[in-house]
């Protein structure tokens, strides 16, 4: 980021000197060749450098300390007048210059605007530069102050994510040993490989597809271990071959596959989760359906929520105007459609 800004500031400062050496050598080409270079139109050559030196302290004197220093609220007034009066000094100088300097000029009449106008011409493209700079730079540190709300937000909402997903799994590993099952070892191997994901893998700012998908599949590995076939479960993967170089935000599947795990299993007859993804031409589909009880669903604990709260603030930060989510219920089955543009 500050190279960038560097390199900005260095490219307006070329453009400065390169309008300023165009004036100062405007005379080179309006005066035809073999002419005298004696004078500038109306005014000897002498006149019009001075004119455009004075005309140069105006602009920065102006962008770079009047306006900044006054124009505000409560010196706005004070900074019109420092503006009207400097504008009618430096023109009084002029007068001075030409009269003394250069008493064969005409100074009134026909030539004035061309005397004077520039002190005004001057003053005011300082103020209206100075203007659009300070947009500009207001403008930046909204967007960075944004910037760094959102990444505050995202690191908040990711750090949610594990605690929440370890607490799930911990509480299937206390199952497991109360009941002395022999699956408690392979569970803890495919635990410690998740784990491995969350605190590495999940750190980038991107995981490829087909990881994270894989991360989805030794979650449910892991609840299958726990719930042997008491639960039946779906699970189908239609991935395009282009689909090998999409990135996506690590974790972001998991919330919804857990809160089928939550709500699907229990005292619900012939539970049952189906857990479709499909991704070609930079779209992913992700839908997940379980069976769930109602009276069961309405008394879980306060914290069944953070995980699809979780996932709706992470889509709407990362991927705004790039998703659809719909979340339904029907017919004691709870349907998840989530489309992202990857």
């Amino acid at each position: 980021m500050e190279k960038t800004r560097f390199t900005v500031s260095q490219f307006v400062r070329l453009l400065h000197l390169l309008f300023w050496a165009m004036l100062f050598s405007l005379p080179l080409w309006l005066n035809n060749p073999g002419e005298s270079f004696a004078r500038m139109g109306i005014m000897p050559l002498p006149f019009y450098f001075i004119s455009l030196v004075l005309c140069l302290l105006l602009f920065y004197g102006n962008a770079l300390v009047l306006y900044p220093r006054l124009w505000n609220r409560k010196w706005w007034w004070l900074y019109l007048i420092c503006f009207i009066a400097i504008i009618f000094a430096v023109n009084s100088l002029k007068i001075a210059i030409a009269t003394h300097l250069f008493p064969e000029m005409r100074i009134f009449g026909r030539n004035a605007p061309f005397i004077f106008a520039p002190t005004f011409l001057a003053m005011a493209a300082g103020s209206i530069y100075r203007y659009i700079a300070d947009r500009i730079k207001i403008e930046q540190s909204r967007k960075e102050r944004e910037a760094e709300r959102v990444a505050s937000e995202l690191k908040f909402l990711r750090s949610q994510v594990s605690p929440h997903f370890l607490f799930n799994v911990l509480t299937n590993l206390v199952s497991l040993a109360r009941k002395k099952s022999d699956r408690l070892e392979p569970s803890l191997i495919m635990l410690s490989d998740l784990m491995r994901y969350m605190l590495y893998d999940a750190n980038a700012a991107k995981v490829s597809l087909a990881h994270e998908i894989q991360y989805v599949k030794n979650y449910i590995s892991l609840q299958e271990l726990r719930f042997g076939e008491d639960v039946r479960i779906d699970m189908q993967t239609e991935l395009a071959p282009e689909a090998a170089a999409y990135q996506i935000e690590p974790m972001l599947l998991i919330p919804f596959v857990e809160n089928a795990f939550k709500h699907g299993v229990g005292w619900i007859d012939n539970p049952y989760i189906s857990i479709h993804i499909e991704a070609s031409d930079h779209q992913l589909t992700f839908c997940c359906e379980n069976k769930y009880d109602i009276e069961d669903h309405q008394h879980k604990d306060s914290a069944s929520g953070i995980g699809l709260a979780n996932v709706r603030s992470r889509l709407k930060l990362l991927y705004e105007g790039k998703h659809t989510l719909s979340i339904s219920q029907e017919k004691n089955l709870f349907k998840i459609h989530l489309n992202l543009l990857l």
